[in-house]
């Protein structure tokens, strides 16, 4: 078999979604073997906070219609307020583009506060420090990239 017929045939196999298949050359059996999937690390730091009571309830998305149509996040957290700031941190994220969404559970009830026209009572904000716009930030602006390894980003509750 020449080099490039050889080069082609290997670069197909590890295109395949397989964790490793034998590709038989002439002669020789060569394994393939697609690359390991990255995992991310996601620590999210909430700054800006006023008062140091409840929790911030937090959703995040990977995807536009799932963000900008109510869909289901892929990971949600409710992280306890105690001074200023606050931190959590998310594993095993796979690396691509996230939003978040989030609220400051002053009152601890679970839910954020709404006056009778449905406007936030409670603190809020979403990823970019994005703003509202006629109800909750874009996806395109609240859009931020999560690269394999270590990411941190910082929202400020207002």
């Amino acid at each position: 078999m020449n080099n490039r017929l050889r080069t082609i045939v290997l670069a197909a196999a590890a295109a395949l979604p397989l964790g490793g298949c034998a590709i038989n050359i002439g002669k020789t059996t060569e394994i393939a073997r697609a690359p390991a999937p990255m995992e991310s690390s996601l620590t999210i730091r909430f700054q800006g906070i006023e008062t140091p009571t409840g929790q911030i309830m937090l959703s995040m998305f990977d995807s536009q219609s799932a963000h900008d149509q109510n869909g289901a996040p892929v990971r949600v957290a409710a992280v306890p307020v105690e001074s200023t700031s606050a931190v959590v941190q998310f594993e095993g994220l796979a690396p691509g583009d996230y939003a978040v969404k989030a609220f400051h559970d002053v009152d601890g009830d679970g839910k954020m506060g709404t006056n009778p026209f449905g406007m936030p009572l409670e603190p809020f904000a979403f990823s970019n420090d994005a703003k509202a716009e006629a109800g909750p930030a874009k996806w395109a602006a609240a859009r931020f990239p999560v690269a394999a390894g270590a990411n941190t980003i910082t929202i400020t509750i207002k």
